[in-house]
């Protein structure tokens, strides 16, 4: 069985997730252009969008729609001459609306598990819980003749294991989007014990055709991304707790993050990325990835309160920013969480204060959108940490802290052979954490 013909016939369970949905848009759109060629003319290409709720594969269907005119609109040259034996098709809007009906005909939304029986490709970006998972891979190979092959976007879960427990003989791959998956270029790889030969060939031809970047990992809970990011977080935590021994808990987790943002420049401060990602979300991948080491504790006190209290972070259905440790106004971050008092306390109550323990900021910072963009990113940085380096400040004593805890889990990724090489740890964070550098760097040695 060709690339064509093992996508001619796909399923994605959990397709109306935010991972599901990019998933199922990215497939969709090479599957309509795999058929526009000449040699596919005329042949069949079905994917199953499955989730639980009929509502949100109404929504998805809105999303594909939307998304699929904009990636029209965007080769609209290249369709046109794709249309060419369509003497139907004479303007450009003919040859875009005809473009966006061919991506929703290949879509068939069902909340039946059982339409995926005859799958040959099945990607899986359900909840991540290995028994869930375990159940439904079991399921659907016990009931499909056809051995599919399973691509499941698990961020932290074993590939190894989910093969062993759903017995996939090696018919399946981690293949870990980066969210959202129709923007992000990074995706991990990640081979089981038993992965076999054909199923990471095809993998790497798909990713090929997405324009992906990607990063292979070793088969170890949390792999590159998350077994960095975990780590990090934690470390964000811990010092917001230190801290919180000389100021209040929110003033802490305000100047953390400040520091693991403006300081550090990065896209996000460490507890917007937790909220982003997700407090509970968070939570169980740590859950996940703790019982796989043996020499450390991925655990949070501070989370468990949260999530009893209620604050869950994550995103609404538009991508738009929920509450979490940190409370959003227009995307942007106005007040911290205080679980002692279950209310939030305003950034205007404290921030001057706070902003003065820090101390002066480098003359050299600048944004991290500026920095990243400019054209002259690695000059720019040299300028901002050497000043940062040469400063005594509460402000560049934590960022110092900070980044050498970085690294330092960035090298242990290395060492524990979860990368196979630095630059693997560095893309990972530079491609699916947007960072402007990577954390194996020698700016605050």
């Amino acid at each position: 069985m060709n690339y064509t013909e093992r996508l001619s016939n796909v399923a994605v369970l959990g397709a109306a997730g935010k991972m599901g949905s990019g998933i199922l848009l990215l497939t969709a759109l090479e599957m309509a252009d795999l058929s526009l060629k000449p040699e596919n003319k005329g042949k069949a290409f079905v994917i199953n969008a499955i989730d639980v709720s009929r509502e949100a594969l109404v929504g998805l269907m809105r999303y594909i729609r939307v998304q699929a005119l904009k990636a029209a609109e965007k080769k609209t040259v290249q369709l046109r001459a794709a249309y060419a034996d369509r003497a139907d098709l004479i303007d450009n809007e003919e040859i875009i609306r005809q473009y966006v009906d061919d991506v929703m005909l290949t879509i068939h939304p069902s909340v039946n598990l059982e339409v995926a029986y005859h799958a040959t490709l099945i990607f899986e970006a359900i909840k991540e819980d290995p028994g869930l998972k375990v159940k439904l891979l079991s399921q659907l190979d016990r009931n499909n003749p056809n051995k599919p092959w399973y691509f499941t976007n698990t961020s932290s879960i074993p590939i190894s294991e989910l093969d062993e427990k759903a017995g996939l003989g090696g018919r399946i791959i981690g293949f870990h989007f980066y969210n959202p998956p129709a923007v992000q270029k990074l995706v991990e790889v990640i081979k089981s014990k038993h992965t076999l030969p054909e199923v990471e060939e095809f993998a790497l031809q798909y990713a090929k055709s997405l324009r992906k970047v990607v990063v292979p990992s070793a088969d170890f809970a949390g792999f590159i991304g998350n077994g960095h990011f975990m780590r990090d977080a934690l470390h964000g935590i811990h010092e917001a707790e230190k801290l919180s021994k000389e100021v209040s808990l929110p003033e802490a987790i305000y100047m953390i993050n400040k520091v693991s943002q403006d300081y550090l420049v990065r896209p996000m401060g460490i507890f917007q990325l937790i909220d982003y990602v997700g407090v509970d979300v968070c939570q169980y991948i740590m859950s996940v990835m703790n019982p796989y080491l043996k020499q450390e504790d991925l655990h949070s006190d501070f989370l468990d309160t949260l999530i009893k209290q209620g604050v869950f972070g994550g995103q609404y259905s538009d991508g738009s920013q929920k509450d979490g440790i940190l409370k959003y106004e227009k995307g942007k971050p106005v007040a911290v969480y205080n679980p002692e008092t279950k209310e939030y306390v305003k950034f205007s109550d404290f921030q001057a204060s706070c902003d003065t323990k820090l101390g002066t900021l480098p003359a050299a910072l600048k944004p991290w959108k500026t920095v990243a963009f400019s054209g002259k990113t690695e000059e720019m940085l040299n300028g901002i940490f050497a000043e940062i380096k040469a400063m005594d400040t509460l402000g560049a004593r934590l960022t110092k802290a900070y980044a050498k805890r970085s690294k330092e889990i960035g090298l242990q990724l290395v060492s524990d052979h979860v990368a196979f090489a630095e630059k693997d740890v560095n893309t990972v964070l530079l491609t699916g954490f947007f960072h402007a550098y990577g954390p194996i760097t020698n700016y605050l040695d």
